[in-house]
């Protein structure tokens, strides 16, 4: 048997040096294995993500007209809101991460995985709202796979994110559905 192994929790007092070094980093320590700019650069797309979703849903809630458009322009309010909380954490992340959180609306849309589309009615809006959601969803679920271990702090924000882009999706379906029927397979 091997008596010397490797111990699994570094010593306080290699933990206490260490912090000590490099404080213009911030939070950002040298047991950090992703690529700092490159996470940036990606949460920086993030953020132009949930900026965009952020006014579709908005202009979507003020705009919604028919019979039975209160209630689901309540629903685009809602999600309104939480893509307002999801932009701020992802611009928070960046904050973290040394980074500076781009909310310059020019190049918006070049920098969005999401599109932003009016409609031309209540169920247009339904379909580009579930459209989005549903890019969204793939587009997140990549990205935790990328961050895998090499980032915990920015593959969990996606993490619970994404959980909450998928109750979007599956409120989107069900309006859906109740504004035209099931959707043929």
């Amino acid at each position: 048997m091997n008596d010397t192994k490797t111990p699994f929790l570094t010593d306080v007092k290699t933990l206490r040096e260490r912090a000590r070094q490099h404080l213009d980093r911030g939070g950002v320590t040298q047991t950090y294995k992703g690529d700092v700019k490159k996470t940036v650069e990606i949460l920086q797309n993030v953020l132009a993500t949930e900026i965009v979703c952020v006014l579709r849903y908005t202009m979507h809630a003020v705009t919604a007209t028919g019979i039975s458009s209160e209630g689901v322009k309540a629903e685009f309010a809602q999600h309104a809101k939480e893509e307002k909380e999801h932009m701020m954490s992802v611009a928070e992340r960046i904050n973290q991460l040394g980074g500076k959180p781009n909310f310059n609306p020019e190049g918006l849309l070049g920098r969005s995985a999401s599109q932003y589309v009016e409609g031309e009615n209540l169920v247009d809006m339904i379909k580009e709202n579930l459209i989005a959601e549903r890019i969204a969803v793939d587009h997140y679920r990549e990205l935790i796979r990328y961050f895998g271990d090499n980032d915990p702090g920015t593959r969990a924000l996606l993490e619970g994110i994404l959980m909450v882009e998928e109750e979007h999706a599956n409120d989107m379906h069900d309006l859906l559905v109740a504004h035209e029927g099931r959707p043929m397979l």
